[in-house]
């Protein structure tokens, strides 16, 4: 194998000869580098090419490209073409600017968010690279690095590798590419087993017996390539010699023969077989699945690409276990998605848990300067580490369990090197490993993932335990398996949690429970969450028929906790800390069990690493019973300590905002729009209308124009028959007319609402109608969550406001100005429901809710004029639409001026300085709230 040094040498005679065009080779030059001199094989995932950023030039935001951007060792990388020889001298921008390459990439670093800021920057021109160490005091002053010098120098650019980053790239592959095999091998003895006669492969037993022979399967090529069954491929030599026929008799003779101790076994039984450790477990307890005939294009499947033609241990049994799972399982085989969490969420949840204190800890025990002191505080830790018990409640593959348990006995073995150094250790002097798969509990419904976990847990093992020898020389046999019945089966919602594990022995309850709304929800879901949510007389809350699936575990997390020191953190839905859910969710909590919410993550992106990524908007709570006396935490862009976490995961008492059907302090009622319920057949487009018109002259009189939320925010043109005041004569009169209310009667009729199929029998007329009297200001019920304002605009009393547009009539400029002011703003982005992450507003929890300001005249006027500076400012740009005025990177300047004048005058009005900060506003309104409802 070459060395780093040769390749890199072979990298600089490719290069010289290059052209070392900009746009052209760029990205090729920095995968080659990486690739060939660094080692990392998974490029694609490792740098980021033309990374978008928002850079503000002339009070204007612009979107520029990064060149290049590592975001594991947060490098970003500023490319010129060999034409640009002198990379110290200016260059003339886009924008006319004179800067450098490297001013131009710190000008992107200053707009990216805190935690992407780069710590090198460099810049090349493919005939030098130009280190650029943000962290020094002059990071102006480059180490420049010439291309042919890069073999002796190679070494200075090694921060572009993360080690242990490319690790997980390179498990995180693996495991992939073994469940694409696992889905192949499943598809190709599918097929077998339906060749049986009499067979239907949707037979309960046939599909059990087809997942237990995966897991056994994928178990001894685990056992082959690692040697822990005596010595390595023993079990691929076996089925080598056996004609496909005779590997289904084979099969069932090694399985029953693994689940035997040796000293149990017929003496005479052959030594192809008595060569196999025995493996316990429960893995081949099980001698009544049926196995099916083999073909030859089957055993070479099984032989050459799953044995000779795959190293399976090198898996992340994290990762591998839920691939696996989710490989086998027939929905997500449906839906053409492997799933599983990554490793990097799921340490956003065992973290702050409890791994970044056993960390803190470990390393005050690695940095004394004492030895004998050291060795001592290391047993009594690795004692604690042992005695730790962590649960589970809805664990799917066992990923949390499993990363949990690798976390814990990485850290083990480095204590025992403190402890043993290189002492030789016999296996059978004492047990020195003291973090045990027994301690790792866990409930799952399905039982195939229930085997899944428990084979992750003991490749986890059987990983950990190799290391442990690498460390402390430790004589020790993976096999036979301990017992691994810590993970159960069954609905956890109606398990007694006491049975699996006795709270008082607990430390720690973690996970991520399915996820799924109410209107979603099967009628034994909604089952489940009324025998959950009881209150203290045993009756279900009247909020469980709006609260998702996934709160149940909350409930049943708090009750299992109650006057424990148990810490708790969960993965859920962004919806149960938003809207109506978080008083009928949390409510009880406090009331009941007095939760006390200790860290927790805002809302971001769970990329579940599905093939077709089904990426679902979260948050992370971690909680416990009674108070906290240690750091409270937020993670946002940025940690922040806090006094107080509130169900919105704000910075706040814990008052909550229950919706009300009137306003606490606004004058005028918000109503929704018209519901047409129409099937579209009363709507007419822009481009059909005049056509409309033509062949149904007598129909123009009816038409107006209606604008739904959509339509608002892009300026979409829309029409509508507004047929109310029509008598039956004028209609007949009409045949296009007569034609489209008989298709919104046959719309209507087939509907599963009463209410709407008796509107079938008023075909020309929408189904609910709510129309003001006068010009009306119309706020949409979605926007984008990348607006810092959501547009609300004035339309005419003509103009038929759509559902679910929402309409205040008789509003002035005042009221307009506190609805578009920041103060507002602040307010919905807490309590309002969400789409995704998109902000969902109502009347009954946002607008009802928001504590207007007492004013007094001249403040009230001031309101006005800045309010009528925002309408003015849109004017000046008549062809943008509303979301084109909106948007962060095209927002005119003089909107975002008008917008600041007025936030200052309603900011002026709440009392409230003009430099007051998100949380600020909104910890003052939650005050007036309380006092509002007192």
């Amino acid at each position: 194998m070459a060395t780093r040094k040769q390749e890199a040498k072979n990298f600089v005679k490719t290069w010289s000869a290059k052209e070392g065009r900009e746009d052209a080779e760029r990205q090729t030059f920095w995968n080659d580098l990486l690739q060939r001199v660094y080692g990392i094989n998974d490029y694609y995932n490792y740098i980021t090419y033309e990374k978008d950023v928002s850079v503000k030039a002339d009070g204007k935001y612009t979107t520029r490209r990064i060149d290049g951007y590592i975001p594991s060792t947060k490098v970003m990388i500023e490319m010129k073409g060999k034409r640009v020889k002198d990379l110290s001298k200016p260059l003339i921008q886009s924008g006319g600017d004179l800067l450098t390459p490297f001013e131009q990439a710190r000008r992107y670093s200053n707009f990216m968010k805190n935690n992407e800021k780069p710590n090198w920057i460099l810049v090349s021109n493919f005939d030098e690279i130009d280190i650029h160490n943000m962290n020094d005091d002059h990071p102006e002053k480059p180490t420049v690095i010439k291309l042919k010098d890069l073999p002796n120098k190679v070494k200075a650019l090694d921060f572009l590798v993360d080690a242990h980053q490319q690790q997980l790239i390179n498990e995180r592959q693996l495991s992939v590419d073994a469940g694409n095999l696992v889905a192949k091998i499943y598809d190709s003895l599918a097929t077998a087993y339906s060749k049986g006669r009499n067979v239907n492969i949707n037979d309960p037993k046939i599909q059990r017996s087809l997942n237990m022979l995966i897991v056994r399967l994928v178990f001894l090529f685990y056992a082959d390539d690692t040697g822990i069954l005596g010595e390595t491929n023993m079990f691929q030599h076996l089925l080598e010699d056996q004609k496909p026929e005779d590997i289904r008799q084979v099969l069932t003779e090694l399985f029953k023969v693994l689940d035997q101790p040796e000293d149990k076994r017929d003496p005479y039984l052959a030594s192809q077989y008595n060569q196999f450790t025995y493996v316990n477990g429960g893995m081949f307890s099980d001698e009544n699945i049926i196995i099916p005939q083999f073909t030859p294009d089957l055993k070479d499947l099984i032989i050459k690409e799953a044995g000779q033609g795959f190293d399976w241990s090198g898996i992340s049994p994290t990762i591998f276990g839920a691939v696996f799972e989710s490989t086998l399982n027939p929905e997500t085989r449906r839906s053409g998605g492997m799933h599983y969490t990554s490793i990097e969420n799921i340490h956003k949840v065992i973290d702050p848990l409890f791994l970044n204190n056993l960390r803190t800890e470990f390393n005050k025990i690695q940095n004394m300067g004492n030895r004998n002191q050291r060795i001592e505080r290391a047993k009594e830790f690795q004692t604690k580490l042992g005695n730790l018990k962590f649960f589970d409640p809805a664990c799917g593959s066992g990923n949390f369990l499993t990363e949990t348990y690798l976390s814990l006995r990485k850290m083990e073995n480095q204590l025992l090197q403190i402890i043993y150094g290189n002492e030789p250790i016999l296996g059978t002097d004492r047990e020195i490993v003291q973090v045990k798969i027994q301690n790792f509990y866990g409930i799952e419904i399905n039982d195939f993932a229930v085997s899944v976990a428990r084979t992750a847990m003991w490749i986890a093992e059987n990983q950990m335990l190799e290391q442990t020898k690498d460390t402390v020389y430790y004589n020790k046999d993976f096999l036979p398996l301990d017992s691994n019945d810590s993970i159960y089966e069954g609905n956890a919602l109606r398990m007694n949690w006491e049975d699996i594990v006795k709270p008082y022995e607990l430390n720690y309850i973690m996970g991520n429970p399915p996820f799924l709304g109410y209107k979603y929800q099967a009628k034994n879901q909604k089952d489940d969450i009324k025998a959950v949510f009881r209150d203290e007389h045993n009756k279900p809350f009247n909020s469980t028929k709006k609260i998702d699936y996934v709160a149940c575990w909350y409930f049943k997390a708090a009750e299992y906790i109650y006057s424990t020191t148990i810490k708790v953190a969960f993965v859920s839905t962004n919806s149960i800390t938003q809207g109506d859910q978080v008083y009928n969710v949390w409510k009880p909590l406090l009331k009941l069990f007095n939760v006390n919410i200790m860290f927790a993550y805002r809302t971001f992106v769970w990329n579940n690493e599905a093939q077709n990524k089904a990426n679902v908007h979260v948050v992370i709570v971690g909680f416990k019973d009674g108070d906290y006396h240690g750091d409270k935490i937020i993670y946002d862009d940025k940690p922040e300590k806090v006094s107080n976490i509130n169900p919105y995961l704000i910075n706040a008492s814990n008052r909550m905002i229950r919706a009300h059907n009137v306003p606490l302090s606004a004058k005028s009622q918000m109503r929704i729009g018209c519901l047409a319920s129409d099937g579209g057949n009363l709507v007419i487009k822009k481009e059909d209308l005049n056509d409309f018109i033509k062949k149904e002259p007598l129909s123009k009189k009816w038409i107006k124009r209606v604008v739904g939320g959509i339509d608002l925010l892009n300026n979409k043109v829309r029409y509508c028959l507004w047929l109310n005041n029509a008598s039956p004569a004028e209609l007949r009169q009409m045949p296009l007319v007569l034609q489209r209310m008989e298709k919104v009667k046959e719309h209507r009729l087939k509907s599963s609402k009463k209410k709407t199929r008796e509107m079938a029998s008023a075909p020309h007329k929408f189904q609910e109608i709510r129309v003001p009297e006068s010009d009306y200001l119309a706020i949409p019920a979605t926007s984008s969550e990348r607006r810092k304002y959501i547009p609300i605009a004035w339309l005419s009393k003509d103009v038929i406001p759509l559902f679910p547009l929402s309409t205040i009539q008789n509003a002035s400029l005042y009221d307009f100005g506190i609805l578009e002011s920041s103060c507002h703003m602040s307010w919905m982005r807490i309590v309002a429901g969400r789409l995704k992450s998109d902000y969902r507003y109502s009347s009954k929890i946002v607008y009802n809710t928001f504590p207007w300001p007492i004013v007094d005249d001249k403040q009230k006027q001031r309101i006005s004029e800045t309010a009528k500076e925002i309408l003015d400012a849109r004017k000046l740009y008549p062809d943008s639409s509303l979301a084109d005025l909106y948007d962060p990177l095209t927002m005119p300047v003089e909107l975002r001026k008008a917008h600041e004048s007025n936030d200052k005058a309603v900011l002026k009005a709440f009392g409230l300085k003009p430099s007051a900060t998100e949380t600020e506003i909104v910890q003052h309104l939650f005050k007036m709230y309380e006092e509002l409802t007192k």
